[in-house]
């Protein structure tokens, strides 16, 4: 009896101990880049949505350590392009795990005052898909799809959606969508015009040109200039782009012309000059993008 008796006191120790442990090892996996979807593995609700939409299947996966149930507002923010992540092993890089995900997203909702969800690009960051494939219409369809599901699931009031670089073509992409749901958007050093931004690229460098493709290579984007008609007429919703007039990765002229098609639309658009880094200038000085959508999270 002795014996019995301790070896299922020591069985209650192993499952008491163990569970914290594994879901610590979970937390600290690298997360996979580049997978085909499988509904299988797409079982973690507090981090993960199955979505399907018209052109497929998508596991998106999701970052946020604030509590989002019945939250009024919620800023998603979109990462620019990994172009040079998505060719490493998941274990070198640098933030690639649940919980460092979720304390970017937790140091974010501090900074803004409101909840802050990370949402991955398919390919990145654990959701499936090719992060190759960026700027086909099968993207945003399916960070379309996992909004709606993200709404649901947490009963959120409204997004204010927010986007770097590739991530501010997310942005748009999203709106020309008819999305009703964003209080408003806001774009950083977005990338629009997409095959003339690839020829001006190349011309800068000094390579020939790819009639007809992208940055990617890729034939047919789906470029938000050419969906506007797509936006939904929200009275008082500002479109809000902000870049630097130097910008080598996502020229300033094609910002412009994006805001102005806003405007020649009869929607509410903004467009803001702000400093950034050289020598790129690229990235924005002072976290500006940030501090916009937490203004336009306050009620």
């Amino acid at each position: 009896m002795f014996g019995s008796s301790v070896v299922r006191w020591l069985s209650c120790l192993v499952l008491v101990f163990s569970a914290p442990l594994l879901a610590r090892g979970v937390e600290d996996s690298p997360l996979l880049w580049n997978t085909p979807a499988d509904q299988v593995r797409c079982v973690d609700s507090a981090s993960a949505l199955w979505v399907e939409f018209a052109s497929g299947q998508a596991c998106i996966r999701y970052f946020s350590a604030s509590p989002l149930q019945g939250a009024p507002v919620v800023i998603v923010m979109f990462h620019g392009d990994r172009t040079i992540e998505m060719h490493r092993a998941p274990q070198a890089i640098a933030g690639n795990t649940l919980r460092a995900k979720d304390q970017q997203a937790a140091a974010l909702s501090r900074r803004a005052g409101v909840p802050v969800v990370i949402v991955a690009r398919p390919g990145t960051y654990g959701s499936s898909g090719n992060h190759g494939q960026r700027r086909q219409a099968s993207e945003f369809q399916a960070l379309d799809a996992a909004l709606d599901q993200l709404r649901q699931h947490h009963t959120i009031g409204r997004f204010v959606l927010l986007g770097h670089s590739g991530g501010a073509t997310v942005v748009a992409a999203l709106m020309t969508l008819g999305r009703k749901d964003v209080k408003c958007a806001v774009m950083t050093s977005g990338a629009f015009a997409l095959l003339e931004r690839a020829q001006m690229i190349r011309r800068s460098k000094g390579l020939p040109a790819r009639d007809g493709r992208d940055t990617n290579g890729l034939l047919h984007p789906y470029d938000p200039l050419q969906h506007i008609d797509g936006i939904a007429r929200v009275p008082g919703r500002p479109l809000i782009l902000i870049g630097n007039r130097k910008d080598q990765v996502s020229p300033f002229v094609l910002q412009e012309r994006f805001y102005q098609a806003l405007r020649d639309a009869g929607l509410e658009a903004r467009l803001i000059e702000a400093p950034a880094f050289g020598p790129a200038f690229h990235q924005l000085r002072d976290d500006i993008g940030l501090k916009t959508a937490a203004q336009c999270a306050q009620p």
